[in-house]
């Protein structure tokens, strides 16, 4: 029997994994948890053999928390389930200690048979994500401007360029305003920008808005 436990701070995401997963005979989906804290929690409760993690939740996210969550249950397998594409985290994801990372767009097929991989103890790597492992291998090293944001200053960068105000960026994320302003900042230094106004065009150029 595989015991999975489920991370991520949408209920109807949460309930549609489960659903999927559970019609395997030989999978038990042992937890659920919307916020890194109570994945913390679960995990030592629990001890899954597999967590299913959703690295963009409000307050700490699963990426920076993955190291953590790694010393929590270091017998615990994680496969990072994400909505952004392999380019932008994938490899941040398994460099912090993740064994799999798939896409939410991906097909329920391939969720398990992400999970029996890394349950046997190899990675789950897609073509993509290979292709983009190779290419690291024979570049320089330098990383790509969208690459150096971690998953929290896309999620800024992303709401800024839909036109949210930091206010509601910092109610969406569960942070002050003023790490939302933090959060800015860091962005306009990291991809060399002046303005709010460049941050938009850089999104739009990127496909993140």
């Amino acid at each position: 029997m595989i015991r999975i436990l489920i991370a991520d701070d949408h209920r109807i995401v949460r309930e549609g994994l489960k659903k999927i997963l559970s019609l395997e005979s030989d999978f038990q989906i042992v937890g659920e948890a919307a916020r890194v804290d109570e994945t913390m929690q679960l995990l030592q409760r629990t001890r899954p053999d597999v967590l299913v993690l959703d690295i963009s939740m409000p307050g700490r996210s699963g990426l920076d928390a993955l190291p953590d969550l790694r010393a929590h249950s270091p017998a615990t397998r994680v496969l990072v389930l994400s909505m952004h594409p392999v380019e932008m985290h994938a490899v941040r994801c398994l460099k912090a200690g993740a064994s799999g990372y798939l896409t939410k767009d991906a097909v329920p097929e391939e969720l398990v048979t992400a999970v029996r991989r890394i349950h046997s103890g190899r990675n789950y790597i897609t073509s993509a994500l290979a292709e983009q492992l190779a290419d690291q291998l024979t570049a320089s090293g330098t990383p790509t401007s969208l690459a150096s944001l971690s998953v929290r200053e896309v999620e800024v960068l992303r709401m800024l360029a839909g036109g949210k105000k930091p206010a509601a960026i910092a109610d969406a994320l569960g942070v002050s305003p003023r790490t939302v302003g933090t959060y800015r900042r860091r962005i306009l230094e990291k991809l060399n920008l002046k303005s709010t106004a460049d941050l938009i065009h850089f999104a739009i150029d990127q496909g993140l808005a």
